[in-house]
């Protein structure tokens, strides 16, 4: 008998030995083990290649499904458009604006090099694929189910299925339908169909729709007669229209969209649609200037502009739509918006502009009266409401508003803010004194700032030294080397944050010293928005023209023009206080403070013109209304910014003069004579001074002439005067302080450069 047999026997006879006993670490493996065994047969491969299998049929038989369910629709985008009303703020319709701009043309009229540069642009492959884009359009559904919004990737047949059948907005059960019709219409109409659709229903800006509008809108010739290099930035501006049109993209967006012209072009060449030596010679098709509808003559333009820069930047925000496509909604019309703008002052503003500027121009006579556009807003600080606006001679003479540009500086009219920053920041001097309107600074003309890393030593008009002064002076007299250290003492980068916090947009802008000066740029509506903040306590203000905007019944909700607290109150009734002394003893006094038109307005403000008088302002306000008035030198040919001098025969045009005259000549029309500032503050021309201030230096020589009237709260008195002012605070007192003042100079000297007085 073998070993196995006798082994197999014992084991039939005999009993088992009892199992050995496993230690908790063996049991534990074994667990492990178990558990791992268990997700081997849960999670085999065969059981996951099925359930991927499973979950792909399941989709096919759902698109299957949806395919059959989903028709394509009759194309009837083009029967909802429809004119806009814009209406006045008491309901009188102003005009009615948005004739849908398109002519259908045939696809054999235009070119065929003209027709590629479309399909070289957009779609390469369209001759040969289905109509749709898999892995775009998949793309797309991840994008909008994320949150991430509109994507590139289309087929030119799903554009023009979205353009014409569906709608731009940007959900999943959008996109699953272009994906199903782009299909069908594929099968149905011939690719030169679905090309002259899509050239036809695609929107280029200008509130042009289709080629023909656009090649009039961009070129002024009718689309059979468009250039292949015409064609290719038609083509690439599709893209981006309202980046990319020439006369409004920024400089980058103007490298990007003759890049994209080129990619264009490259793409036609490489498919064979066009020869290289033609395309050697070709160069960038400047688009001509906008021409403005005729039915928005004089200043009806300008408010259908802006309402539309407003309205569109809300539906972007409201609806998570990209620019064109708010643009688009809003070419396609329906719409009603009724604008903040009050009728009377609006005409108030415009009589006030006429007489005091356009009456006193005389192109013929002298050149640089030609050069010079006006623009100003007016803002309610309590509502936000822009109630009057002047965008320039004419919208039809002059497409660009001037009440919302910012190409040019608005000088010392940013001082305040330097102020409101010191304020708010509790900044201190280069001594450690902390800094309010009865500090005391070195007015010294080219005076090195100290405490800068970059060298500044700005100079003051006609290179006045003023010495010591406080700062309620030198904002009176608008001392550029006080202010200049002011920004350094404060930090430029917390200058820079203020005025962002209170409406300025400062973009990119560095820190830099020269800021001080107001040498970046701003609008009449950025500046009207930043004082009108003051004048609401420092609640922020954001300038709107609409009232309400509604469509098919449903209203936009439009953003709350009155915002939260961003500089505290105190801080804006000081600089608000301080300002009433520029209209009383300062850049603005022969202008405003003794207008005959006063009829005792209480008022505060700021003069400012820039270096090379190439812009001048006046910001002011009164309790219940803020205006921005600007001047700015422009080349009616170039479009270039030009010097002022000599324009309305004035030597140079300052803020204290053309602006403010305009100013007052409209204030003093439209606000109450009896409001009056709240102000919770101690300090500032509008209040009294409830102490002497010391001076730091004594004059060498008594003034050769008596003081004119003076807020005390300026120059500091050796001695306490004998008399309380008898008028409100924000009038001069009724008589002189029975001391001269030891710092005042022998005469009333000139301000900056940046802000002569009137008259000099």
């Amino acid at each position: 008998m073998g070993r196995a047999e006798e082994r197999r026997a014992r084991q039939r006879g005999g009993r088992r030995a009892a199992p050995k006993r496993r230690s908790s670490r063996a049991a534990g493996s074994a667990s492990v083990g178990a558990e791992k065994s268990l997700i081997r047969r849960l999670f085999t491969w065969k059981k996951i290649l099925g359930t991927f299998l499973g979950f792909c049929l399941l989709g096919i038989g759902a698109f299957i499904v949806l395919y059959m369910m989903v028709q394509v629709p009759e194309g009837n985008a083009l029967a909802q458009q429809q004119s806009n009303t814009i209406k006045y703020s008491n309901g009188d319709v102003l005009v009615r604006d948005g004739d849908v701009n398109r002519e259908n043309v045939e696809l054999a009229k235009i070119p065929k090099k003209v027709q590629l540069t479309f399909v070289a642009a957009e779609n390469k492959s369209f001759y040969q694929d289905a109509g749709v884009d898999l892995k775009g359009t998949a793309r797309g559904l991840l994008n909008t189910l994320s949150g991430k919004g509109k994507q590139g990737g289309s087929t030119i047949t799903q554009q023009y299925v979205k353009n014409y059948y569906l709608t731009q907005d940007q959900t999943v059960t959008r996109k699953l339908r272009e994906l199903v019709i782009s299909l069908k219409v594929d099968r149905q109409k011939s690719k030169d169909e679905i090309l002259e659709g899509y050239i036809n229903t695609s929107y280029y800006g200008r509130t042009a729709y289709g080629i023909q509008a656009a090649a009039q809108a961009y070129y002024r010739v009718d689309a059979d007669q468009l250039s292949v290099e015409q064609g290719a930035y038609l083509a690439a501006l599709l893209q981006a229209p309202s980046q990319y049109d020439w006369a409004v993209a920024s400089d980058y967006s103007k490298k990007l969209v003759q890049e994209r012209w080129n990619y264009v072009l490259d793409n036609m060449v490489e498919e064979g649609w066009l020869k290289a030596a033609e395309r050697a010679d070709m160069t960038f098709p400047k688009p001509k200037a906008p021409k403005a509808e005729a039915g928005l003559k004089g200043q009806k333009g300008y408010f259908v502009k802006l309402a539309k820069q407003q309205l569109v930047k809300q539906l972007m925000t409201n609806d998570g739509l990209t620019q064109d496509e708010a643009e688009a909604q809003y070419d396609k019309g329906g719409w009603t918006i009724t604008l903040n703008i009050d009728k009377k002052k609006q005409a108030q503003l415009e009589k006030a502009v006429k007489t005091q500027l356009t009456d006193k121009l005389d192109p013929d006579e002298r050149k640089v009266d030609q050069y010079i556009q006006a623009g100003a807003a007016s803002v309610d600080p309590k509502t936000g409401k822009i109630v009057a606006l002047y965008g320039g001679e004419d919208y039809t003479k002059h497409y660009y508003n001037n009440a919302n540009r910012v190409d040019y500086q608005p000088a010392s009219t940013f001082k305040p803010v330097i102020l409101a920053a010191a304020l708010e920041e509790r900044a201190k001097t280069q001594d450690g004194k902390e800094i309010s309107a009865s500090t005391v600074y070195d007015g010294t003309s080219k005076r090195p700032v100290k405490g800068s890393d970059i060298p500044f030593d700005p100079e003051n008009e006609d290179d006045t030294d003023y010495g010591d002064v406080t700062v309620q002076t030198a904002m009176n007299k608008s001392v550029n080397s006080v202010f200049a250290q002011m920004g350094v003492d404060v930090g430029m980068d917390k200058v820079l944050d203020t005025a962002e916090k209170l409406g300025m947009d400062t973009g990119d802008l560095k820190a830099l010293p020269a800021y001080t000066l107001g040498t970046m740029g701003a609008s009449p509506i950025q500046m009207a928005g930043v004082y009108a903040t003051l004048d609401n306590h420092g609640k922020k203000v954001t300038p709107t023209i609409i009232k309400s905007a509604e469509r098919n019944g449903s209203e936009v909700e439009m953003a709350d023009p009155v915002g939260e607290q961003v500089i505290s109150r105190e801080t804006a009734d000081s600089v608000t206080s301080v300002l009433t002394g520029v209209v009383d003893d300062g850049t603005a006094k022969l202008s405003v403070r003794d207008n005959p038109l006063r009829d005792g307005q209480q008022v505060a403000g700021k003069t400012g013109t820039s270096d090379d008088n190439l812009s001048a302002w006046f910001t002011g306000y009164t309790p219940d209304l803020v205006t921005s008035v600007g001047l700015f030198g422009e080349n009616p040919k170039s479009k270039k910014q030009e010097k002022m001098y000599g324009a309305g025969g004035e030597d140079r045009v300052n803020g204290g003069g053309f602006p403010a005259h305009i100013w007052a000549a409209y204030m003093f029309g439209v606000t109450s004579t009896s409001a009056e500032f709240d102000l919770d503050t101690d300090q500032g021309a509008a209040v009294e001074p409830s102490w002497t201030p010391t001076p730091t230096k004594s004059a060498t020589q008594t003034p050769t002439e008596e003081p004119t009237t003076q807020e005390p709260t300026t120059e500091a008195p050796t001695q306490t005067p004998t008399q309380t002012p008898t008028q409100t605070p924000t009038q001069t007192p009724t008589q002189t302080p029975t001391q001269t003042p030891t710092t005042r100079p022998t005469t009333d000297p000139p301000v900056d450069p940046l802000d002569p007085v009137d008259g000099q």
